[in-house]
This record gives structure tokens, C-alpha cells and sequence, in this order.
């Protein structure tokens, strides 16, 4: 899964990459869920990406759907590989020391300053 993967601007060019399977949704509906088969998954052939979708009553709607999250899905996984290597980074022995020496510093002001009495304001 690292190469970059083209998505076709229309439906049907990006659904002839697809395998495309029908079946019954399930949970809440009643005969309209359990005699149709509405709900829709499709996988990106190139890519091996699954997505299914079964929320509308309508096996059109669910297929634009579904496309919609496909190309959802490869555009993420294209904008991975398009992002920078992060390159990490760490605190040099030196700047560590400076660090420490610069707060005990601080600390032996603070310790120095003397308290003042209620008498004294």
C-alpha cells in the first residue's frame, strides 16, 4: 500500500474499478430492509479499499455513497504518501545542560530573595 493511486474524475470510470456486491441490510426497517437488497460494498480492485455503505432504502443512493467514501478513502491514502517524512529531532548534550544550568540559576534568585515582614510593607 505505498504507490500513489488514480481517482477518476467520473462514477463510472472509478466503479469499473470496482467489484461491486449487493445485499440485504440489516436492523431497523421492517419488510422494506428484508425484502430488497439495497445495501452496496464495494472494493477498489487496485487498491484492495473496502467500503460499504446501508443507510438509505435505495441501492442508487447507496452506491454514490459509496463512492463518495472511496474516494474519500484513497484521497487519504494518497495525501500520506504525499506528506513529508517527519524527520525527528533531539536536544543536543549541551542544550540539555544549558537548560538545567539556566533553571538552577534561576532557583538561587528566587532562594535569594528575602522575605518580607508585615512590618516592613
Amino acid at each position: 500500500m505505498d504507490e500513489r493511486y488514480d481517482i477518476p474524475a467520473a462514477d463510472a470510470d472509478l466503479l469499473a474499478q470496482c467489484e461491486v456486491q449487493v445485499f440485504r441490510a440489516t436492523g431497523p426497517g421492517g419488510q422494506g430492509v428484508n425484502t430488497t437488497d439495497s445495501a452496496v460494498r464495494l472494493r477498489h480492485l487496485p487498491s484492495g479499499i473496502t467500503v460499504v455503505c446501508r443507510r438509505e432504502r435505495s441501492q442508487l443512493q447507496n452506491k454514490r455513497a459509496c463512492l463518495e467514501r472511496l474516494r474519500r478513502r484513497l484521497e487519504e491514502h494518497n495525501a500520506v504518501l504525499d506528506a513529508p517524512e517527519r524527520v525527528p529531532t533531539r536536544k543536543s548534550r549541551a542544550a540539555k545542560a544549558r537548560q538545567v544550568e539556566a533553571k538552577r540559576f534561576r532557583a538561587r534568585v528566587k532562594r535569594a530573595r528575602g522575605r518580607v515582614d508585615a512590618g516592613d510593607e
